[in-house]
């Protein structure tokens, strides 16, 4: 009750966070993927485990501090229109820190494949590697990928004409069409002839495509937070940021698939 009184006398439109736990166990909870997935890497016993547990740990802080934020836009009013304006430049600084984040990778593949050592034969790709053909599941699993962009977007516009059924039909596919890329991308990388331990080729392949999964895979999350609120009418006309921040996230896992695609299946395997 004090709670909404204090709330009823607000003069101003910001919204002042209440104390949370989900800061500090969040971080926690990326510790210990950063540790696990070293373990993992270098095959320590339980290793895997060990990698599963903390993933799963990680998904369950998210899940917590999503449905926080959820609560306080939704049921307690308090993302204001300024509250959004700030939380959008938030996911665009998040965004560009991504950016910087896939640019390390951009950098090591080009810097060894434009002048390849002398410990890899000085050719690229390095001798004993074959790579996949980027006219066969790469160029599938990216015409899914796009596909899914524009599926995602006719959600979005389908969201501010206030079409609520199209929107949750064009959700539903883009979920569809994510899942399908992530079950592809798992099969190709069962069917690769080489390693994350095959040297340098097979670490920054595994390395860029595989955080690239993992982004996908957080953003399918997000998309299916989004459809669940479409479902019990949480996301208005003109109060949706959630899910448009989800889209943004979305359409920069596209772009970046499609560097990945063009740099390290097409032009870094000739």
């Amino acid at each position: 009750m004090n709670k909404v009184m204090k709330n009823f006398h607000q003069k101003h439109p910001f919204h002042l966070v209440d104390p949370s736990p989900w800061p500090f166990i969040a971080s926690l909870a990326v510790f210990s993927c950063a540790i696990s997935s070293v373990l993992y890497f270098h095959v320590f016993f339980y290793g895997r485990n060990t990698l599963m547990v903390s993933l799963c740990f990680m998904f369950f802080v998210m899940f917590m501090w999503w449905r926080d934020v959820v609560r306080e836009s939704t049921f307690e009013g308090h993302h204001t229109g300024l509250v959004q304006r700030g939380l959008r430049y938030g996911v665009l600084t998040f965004m560009v820190s991504e950016i910087t984040f896939f640019f390390a990778f951009f950098f090591a593949f080009f810097y060894n494949s434009l002048s390849p050592s002398i410990e890899v034969g000085s050719v690229w790709p390095p001798k004993g590697i074959y790579t996949m053909n980027p006219w066969q599941m790469p160029l599938l699993n990216t015409l899914i990928l796009l596909l899914s962009g524009c599926t995602a977007t006719w959600c979005h516009h389908a969201t501010v004409s206030n079409l609520r059924k199209q929107a949750i039909i064009g959700m539903a596919c883009t979920m569809i069409l994510a899942i399908l890329f992530t079950l592809l991308q798992s099969y190709e990388y069962k069917i690769c002839d080489f390693r994350l331990s095959d040297g340098m080729y097979g670490c920054m392949f595994y390395m860029s495509t595989g955080f690239h999964g993992f982004h996908v895979i957080v953003g399918t999350m997000s998309l299916f937070v989004c459809l669940v609120r479409l479902m019990t009418l949480q996301l208005t006309q003109q109060h949706h940021f959630g899910f448009e921040s989800s889209i943004w996230y979305w359409h920069f896992v596209d772009v970046v698939w499609l560097f990945l695609f063009v740099s390290i299946y097409w032009w870094g395997g000739v």
